[in-house]
Order: structure tokens, then sequence, then C-alpha cells
């Protein structure tokens, strides 16, 4: 029975690294792509994933799951860790994030900066708590459990009221046209 890719790659098998991009490049291209702004990046991010798979490879696990678990949970790990950088240096004071996202520009056209802006008003409207929750797990990119330990809230409040305001959010942008959005705020 031949070893694993990883297993190969682990014990400085070159050809191993060249079957181990052939085989779940598509994959970790398919993450990163996804969870990038741009081509760019997800192109950096594939390098540093591979990178990180070929310096872990050692510690791959069959009992604990399979090499396409593994590879993913390292691309996932590592695209968290690039978001969360990213975000850190974008947002360096994020109350105002939120106030500043009726001003964006997308660049794609002006109905999504009309949508924005529409979007940026319900957002305003939810609870002053709802609002910073949103604020932490989606600009700042926390995650529910930082969030609880930032605000000092139960884990599960914390879920709730993620949950309770994207929903409220939805609805509103759904039955509010724009018009009575803006006269929700005067």
């Amino acid at each position: 029975m031949e070893q694993s890719v990883l297993k190969r790659i682990a014990h400085g098998d070159t050809r191993a690294v060249g079957e181990c991009i052939d085989e779940f490049g598509g994959l970790v291209w398919a993450i990163a792509r996804r969870m990038t702004r741009s081509r760019a990046d997800a192109e950096d991010a594939v390098q540093e994933i591979f990178v990180d798979v070929w310096r872990s490879a050692s510690r791959f696990d069959p009992a604990q799951g399979s090499e396409k678990v593994f590879v993913s949970t390292i691309a996932r790990r590592r695209l968290i860790d690039r978001i969360r950088r990213s975000r850190m240096n974008q947002f360096h004071d994020s109350e105002e994030a939120l106030d500043d996202l009726k001003y964006a520009e997308p660049g794609t056209s002006g109905e999504v900066a009309a949508e924005a802006e529409r979007a940026a008003q319900v957002v305003a409207r939810l609870r002053p708590d709802q609002r910073k929750v949103l604020r932490m797990g989606l600009l700042e990119g926390m995650t529910h459990s930082e969030i609880a330990s930032a605000t000092g809230m139960p884990l599960g409040t914390v879920k709730t009221q993620m949950r309770r305001g994207l929903i409220q959010v939805r609805e509103w942008m759904k039955i509010d046209p724009p018009h009575r959005i803006g006269e929700a705020m005067t």
C-alpha cells in the first residue's frame, strides 16, 4: 500500500509535493478565491497555504480525518488569519466603520452604492447591542467567542444578538422602500 501524499512529503519525497498541488490545488484555490478580495490576494494565500501544508505534513494523522480535511482546515485557518490581519489594519477606528459604509463606492454601479447606504441606515436602526455585535463580527472578523470575551456577554447571547440583528436587517431591507428608511432616520 502506497503512503499518503502528506506522509511522503513529511519524509522528504519531492515528487509528492507536485502530487499534493495536483490533488489539492483546485480545492485550495476555490477556498482562497471565495475568502479573498482579489485574484492576487488568492494567489498569495494559496502559496502561503501550501507552504504551511508542507511544514505541517508530519502532523497529518489519518485517524483524525482525510488528507482533504487536513488541507482544507489549514487553508481555512490561514485565510481567516489573513482576513483578521487585513481587518485590523483596515479598521483602525472600527466605531466609524458602519458610519463610513454609506459613503462606500464599490465602483460597480450607483445601485450598489445606494443599496449600501440603505443597509447602513437599516443597521443604524438596530439596538446598540445588536449593532455592536454585528460590527465586531462582520467588520472586525471576530468570532462569537471573541465577541463574548470582549463584551462580557454570554456566548449564547452573542449568537442570538448576531442572528436576530441579521434577520432584522434582512427583513427591513425587504419591506422598507428606500424613501421610508430615510424617513425613519429623521
